[in-house]
């Protein structure tokens, strides 16, 4: 789920869904997607003792939890739903109704805006999981990273931090490569 920096030069993307609905990033070195790469560390619960134990005091503050089992657990739950609503590959999924702007703010349209994925949790807390995505066209997404969000804002943990940085980078990659929605996209893909 931590990407380097520097890993952010040459990109790959990889249509998630066969369908052109979802992309996500390969980054330089890697052989699999963030999204992959996301999920399965969310669902790996070595990789979230890790996170949880280096995060408690957040994870108190802002949820009221101590339970590092019940992180995990509730994190794994999580994650598998959200899992199944974005790998939703009906013909009728519309992944408009779960990518919201990443700036609660914003009320316009943009060029390749940043957006999020939220969890969908049902009691005791809400989800602090979080999906990364640019907005190519409407209902096609290219998902950058994601993060295990437990701060109000983003700018308060580095993790996420990084994640805004990742995201401005690959905006800034798919402006550079002339890829400004998803016909931009696929003439890119063509041509690699």
């Amino acid at each position: 789920m931590f990407i380097s920096l520097r890993k952010v030069l040459v990109m790959k993307f990889a249509d998630i869904l066969n369908n052109g609905k979802l992309w996500a990033v390969v980054y330089d070195g890697d052989s699999t997607d963030i999204l992959t790469k996301t999920l399965s560390d969310w669902l790996n619960p070595a990789f979230l003792f890790q996170f949880f134990s280096a995060n408690m005091d957040d994870l108190a503050k802002y949820f009221n939890i101590t339970n590092l089992d019940l992180a995990i657990y509730d994190t794994v739950t999580d994650a598998a739903s959200l899992s199944c609503l974005i790998l939703d590959i009906s013909p009728k999924a519309d992944l408009d109704t779960l990518f919201r702007p990443l700036e609660n703010y914003r009320i316009k349209e943009m060029l390749l805006s940043r957006e999020k994925a939220k969890g969908r949790r049902q009691s005791n807390h809400p989800s602090w999981l979080r999906i990364y995505a640019i907005k190519l066209d409407n209902g096609i997404y290219l998902v950058t990273g994601g993060a295990i969000k437990l701060t109000h804002l983003m700018s308060e943990r580095q993790h996420t931090i990084d994640q805004l940085s990742i995201m401005e980078k690959v905006r800034n990659y798919l402006i550079d490569s002339g890829i400004y929605d998803c016909d931009g996209l696929k003439n890119y893909m063509a041509s690699i």
